[in-house]
């Protein structure tokens, strides 16, 4: 992907997440969907430590293709 289809995906990309509030549901409905447990707390923590744990190990396999010279890298 070149520079200017990257700066146009990514303004897609912001364009739509801007707009995802405007289609969430009632926080009152969501609320008493999923009670008083902590099952949902406990499995959003868990997706946030994956998500963070796989994030990391991906930059870190960018950082050792860069560094290996088998993806070049440049500053914006």
């Amino acid at each position: 992907m070149n520079a200017s289809a990257l700066k146009s995906y990514a303004r897609l990309c912001g364009h739509t997440l801007a707009r995802a509030p405007a289609r969430s549901g009632d926080p009152a409905m969501i609320a008493g969907y999923l009670g008083d447990s902590d099952v949902f707390d406990d499995a959003i923590g868990r997706f946030a430590l994956d998500y963070a744990n796989q994030t990391e190990r991906d930059y870190k396999t960018l950082a050792r293709a860069v560094r290996d010279k088998r993806l070049t890298s440049v500053e914006a």
